[in-house]
């Protein structure tokens, strides 16, 4: 089990189950990072006690700093106060919950300050993930995915002697808000709509991401990444009760599959624990109770952003960086009401088009990628 912690992004809901998985363990918290929730972080800092505490914003840090003018935590700011909290000497495991491409940058410094990094940013994956497998290598660094679906895929093969006894992944997907409904009537749907999730309760970007099944996609290009598997061994199967979070299939016919409750603080621990299992403040599953469990094909019609993510994920290079950015962008238009739900799609599909394409970027080309893609998301409004 690891002894000392950093969690970046810990007033998100990762962040804030992380928290409780701490307080179940009683591991010593030595950094915190956030957005702009100033107050939340303030009654995190008299809580846990960190030695840093950081911010986005410069305003956003002197605030805090006001709010815990009693306290004795360091604060700072900005992509130099991620590092620092990254790569703390005392700090093991970095838990990195951060949403977006502001998370690369802090989990290549805590692999190469050799932290186990448990792993709830798809972007650092889905749009570096080559380089990031490549350092963690060099580094002799653990990557443990948070995800409920990769968690699931680890865990199923621990026992496993050799990569090519896998035949296929297979990462289960709730289908999410519109499951069933045709691209007709999603044409109007609302921004309400897309945020009421099924099953788990998340931040808004990922919820919708979920509606689009753009989330799905991001795991796909994950899985590949994480486990070093071609496209072709890597699938996507609706399951509606989010019992089953996801299965292996091996060569010789036989799967496996990891169940559980619906409760994303099952695979924090595990980060956290890992290769032990500890009691966890999680309701266990009552397969009694249940029901059946269903299983279907993804409908690709109407939720194309699943399909562009597999043409960006076969692809390569700054296809995925690009098509992550533009999505980034794109959802927050969303959110402000400002495009409807496919025009989603078609400003994602619009940069990924448009965008220059280098087929085996360096860590600034990808960066410079996704600044691109934002860019082209922009233009076309």
């Amino acid at each position: 089990m690891v002894k000392n912690v950093s969690i970046l992004g810990s007033t998100g809901s990762i962040g804030r189950q992380s928290l409780d998985i701490i307080d179940n363990l009683k591991i010593p918290v030595c950094a915190l990072t956030a957005g702009s929730n100033v107050e939340m972080m303030a009654q995190q800092c008299r809580k846990y006690r960190p030695q840093l505490a950081v911010m986005a914003t410069r305003e956003a840090a002197e605030a805090l700093q006001k709010a815990l003018s009693d306290v004795p935590v360091e604060i700072s700011w900005g992509e130099e106060g991620l590092l620092r909290a990254a790569t703390m000497p005392q700090v093991d495991c970095v838990i990195t919950a951060v949403v977006g491409m502001v998370g690369l940058k802090p989990t290549l410094a805590a692999i190469r300050a050799k932290k186990r990094i448990g792993l709830a940013n798809k972007e650092t994956l889905v749009c570096a993930g080559e380089l990031v497998m490549a350092e963690a290598k060099k580094y002799e660094a653990e990557i443990i995915p948070v995800d409920s679906e990769h968690s699931a895929i680890f865990q199923c093969l621990m026992g496993m002697h050799h990569k090519r006894e896998i035949k296929k992944i297979i990462l289960t997907c709730s289908g999410g808000p519109f499951f069933g409904k045709s691209r007709e009537e999603l044409q109007d749907i609302t921004k309400a709509d897309a945020l009421r999730h099924p099953n788990w309760k998340m931040g808004a970007k990922i919820t919708i991401d979920c509606a689009t099944l753009m989330n799905k996609g991001l795991e796909v290009i994950e899985a590949m990444r994480l486990y070093d598997l071609p496209l072709s061994q890597v699938d996507v199967v609706i399951h509606r009760q989010s019992i089953v979070h996801s299965l292996v299939e091996f060569t010789d016919g036989a799967m496996m599959a990891q169940m559980g409750s619906p409760d994303m603080r099952l695979p924090i621990q595990l980060a956290m624990t890992y290769p032990e299992r500890l009691p966890c403040p999680v309701e266990p599953l009552d397969l009694t109770a249940c029901g059946s469990l269903s299983f279907c094909k993804p409908d690709t019609q109407a939720f194309p952003c699943l399909e562009l993510a597999r043409v960006c994920a076969q692809k390569g290079g700054t296809a995925c960086p690009v098509m992550n950015g533009a999505n980034e962008e794109a959802v927050a238009l969303y959110l402000q009401d400002k495009i409807g739900f496919y025009d989603i799609y078609r400003l994602v599909k619009l940069a990924v088009d448009t965008v220059p394409f280098i087929q085996n970027p360096t860590l600034e080309e990808i960066l410079e990628a996704d600044r691109l893609a934002r860019q082209a998301v922009r233009n076309a409004m």
